[in-house]
Formats: C-alpha cells, sequence, structure tokens
C-alpha cells in the first residue's frame, strides 16, 4: 500500500513507539474502539476502520510481544457525549489500555479525559488538524483534510484554475480543509470568488450546487464526508453540473471509494487529492484490497487504511516495549504535532473493467499538516 510513514509493513520508519516506564505484566492488551457504527451520517465511518483493524488482526494474529490483544468495540453513533460515557466505561470497567479514537466530534470529547487517565490513544478516523491537540496522548494514524487540501490547492492553481468557489460543511475538518485549500490557492496567484459553507446535519446541496452554477467559476473545490457522497451526486447530477464545464475538484472524501460506483458516470474526470486509493497499483495494497473484499463484502477507502494501520502501529510498538503500554512515554517520527506524515496523491475518476476507481497520476512526498507548520 502507497500509504505513508506508518506504512502497512514499514514499522521500522516507526511513527511512534510506547516506551516502557513500568512493568507493568498484563497477558491481555485491551484496545478501547469507541467507533460510530450506527446513527445517520458516520456509521460507514466506523464500519471502515472497525474492518480494517480487524483484517489486521486477522492477517497478523491476536499475539504479540506475548500478549493477546483484544478489541472492545462501543458504538458511540456519532454523539460525542456517548463517546466520552463510552470511554469512561471502557477505561474504568473494561480496564483497556489503549484507545481508538474515532471521528472529530467524538475524539475531542474525550481528550481530557485519556490525559487524565495518561492513556494512549491511536486516532484512526478522524480528520481534522484540531483534534491531535485535544490530548498529549493523542497520536493519529488516519488522515489529515488540510494535508489533502493544502495539495489541492498546489495542484489547482499550477493546473488552470483561476477563479474558484469553495463549498465545505460547516465543521471542524470543512473549515480546516477550506482555509488550506484558499490559503496554498491564493499563494499561487488564484482567486477565491465565493466560499459557502453548508449545515453538516441532513445537508441539502442543490441551492449551493446551483449557486456555484449561476456564479459560474473555472473550478469548484468541494468538501463533505464521503457518507454525504450519494446525496450530492444526485443534486450534482439534477443541476447539471456534470456539463457545465465547470472543473470539480477536492480532497479524496468527493469520491470516497466505499461510495464512488454507486454515484454514476458524472463521476469520471473529477480530481481529487488523498493519502489513499484503492486502485494504487502496488502488490502489497492489491492483496489488502483483496482480502478486505472477501472478509467484508465491500470495497475498503482511506478510512479503513487508518484501522488497519492504527492496528500495525500498536503492534510494533508493543514489540518495542515488550507488551508494556504506559502512555507517558509515547513518541513520534514528528514530536511536534504527533501527527501523520504521508504523500498525498492526485487522482482522476476513471472506469476500469466496469467499475469507477480514483486513479493517481501524481504524487506529492512527506507532506505534513501545513496548519500546524511553523513558518
Amino acid at each position: 500500500m502507497q500509504r505513508r510513514y506508518v506504512t502497512i509493513g514499514l514499522a521500522a520508519a516507526g511513527l511512534l513507539a510506547f516506551a516502557a516506564a513500568d512493568a507493568g505484566a498484563q497477558e491481555v492488551v485491551k484496545i478501547g474502539m469507541s467507533f460510530s457504527m450506527t446513527g445517520a451520517g458516520f456509521n460507514a465511518a466506523g464500519r471502515q476502520a472497525s474492518a480494517g483493524a480487524r483484517l489486521y488482526v486477522q492477517q497478523h494474529g491476536n499475539m504479540v510481544a506475548g500478549k493477546k490483544i483484544e478489541m472492545i468495540l462501543r458504538d458511540d453513533a456519532g454523539v460525542a457525549d456517548n463517546a466520552r460515557r463510552l470511554v469512561q466505561e471502557m477505561i474504568v470497567n473494561d480496564k483497556v489500555q489503549i484507545i481508538a479514537g474515532g471521528i472529530t466530534p467524538t475524539a475531542l470529547a474525550y481528550g481530557q479525559l485519556v490525559t487524565q487517565a495518561k492513556m494512549a490513544t491511536v486516532v484512526m478516523i478522524s480528520g481534522a488538524s484540531v483534534t491531535t491537540t485535544a490530548s498529549p496522548y493523542f497520536v493519529r494514524t488516519s488522515f489529515i483534510l488540510a494535508q489533502s487540501s493544502w495539495i489541492m490547492g498546489e495542484w489547482a492553481a499550477k493546473n488552470g484554475s483561476k477563479r474558484v468557489v469553495t463549498l465545505v460543511n460547516e465543521w471542524a475538518p470543512g473549515t480546516e480543509a477550506e482555509t488550506a485549500f484558499k490559503q496554498r490557492f491564493t499563494e499561487l496567484g488564484g482567486q477565491i470568488v465565493e466560499s459557502i459553507r453548508i449545515p453538516l446535519a441532513n445537508p441539502d446541496f442543490a441551492p449551493f450546487l446551483q449557486r456555484i452554477r449561476d456564479i459560474n467559476p473555472d473550478t469548484a473545490f468541494i468538501y463533505f464526508p464521503g457518507t454525504q457522497a450519494g446525496i450530492f451526486a444526485k443534486q450534482f447530477a439534477e443541476r447539471g453540473l456534470a456539463n457545465s464545464g465547470i472543473k470539480i475538484i477536492g480532497p479524496g472524501d468527493l469520491t470516497d471509494d466505499d461510495e464512488l460506483n454507486t454515484m454514476g458516470d458524472q463521476m469520471l474526470g473529477m480530481v481529487t487529492a488523498h493519502d489513499y486509493s484503492a486502485s494504487h497499483d502496488s502488490a502489497l495494497n492489491k492483496k489488502y484490497v483483496e482480502d478486505f473484499k472477501k472478509a467484508n463484502n465491500f470495497r475498503p477507502n482511506f478510512v479503513s487504511v487508518g484501522g488497519y494501520d492504527g492496528m500495525h502501529l500498536i503492534y510494533e510498538a508493543l514489540k518495542k516495549t515488550g507488551g508494556k503500554t504506559d502512555g507517558d512515554t509515547l513518541m513520534s517520527i514528528d514530536p511536534e504535532t504527533r501527527d501523520i506524515v504521508q504523500p498525498i496523491y492526485i487522482r482522476r475518476v476513471e472506469k476500469l473493467n466496469g467499475e469507477l476507481w480514483n486513479t493517481e497520476f501524481a504524487k506529492f512526498d512527506d507532506v505534513k499538516d501545513p496548519l500546524k507548520v511553523k513558518k
């Protein structure tokens, strides 16, 4: 898999290690996962991340450093209060030693809790820059919207886009995607004609897509969670934007692998930037996609790899510590941010063997979170 420095199979690059501080001789290492498995809008994120985590354990066994790995999955339905309560229960009652973090609002909800518990927390889903600032015990193996949006801004400015309208959801990942794109795009001479924000819950894209068509920019930068792709695709077709001549670009959620095949041929040619594509041409990724589809009956997306890489990180850390799980000595390849540094790919939607795929055609190496890079 093309992924990043926590790339599957590349533990030697080492995103982090949980260094030894106490002898704690647990025979079982419990990993508490608070994911959105049900509820409107984000159940697909929990489904993908948990499936990726399970696949890693299936492939590598449930024993590491002489300890048995036990995953405890709780459904927070994407609700912050639920997540805080569930994480507290897993720490107090289930005696978990590591937390696996979910979507942005839920992860932010228990930052203080895991800080007080000195609990190592691997963020497997959230893509907001702000997330890892919520606790010194947070590290991330998922993705960062600002990374892909910044690169998208650079690519757009260098590939013919001059006048852009941005359309994003009103929540931290959306506003950060907008900020990163605008900053890089305007630095390179582009013009933002208008910035539009829409509600996260129950979005109606139609009037805003019509607004974009009326403004008639050469390009529209659009972000929404991948789980809203079906709504977007329907309203995108209704507004005739596929034939409008307006280029549609965005971070990878726009053409999420999990949803892409149901969105229709109108998505053909859309250009996005992201850290993962299920069509990545490597033997490792082909095996991952094959094994994942066999185990789950659906295509893996970037969230699934956050879960898979999260378990890989935990396994390699436990090997280095001999199975000890003290959170106080958490280290990172980028200690200033405790965040992921990874390649970002530019992809175009193409039809291959009758299916829609995000085909990579350009690569930007070693991308840090631009919203955390010191100027």
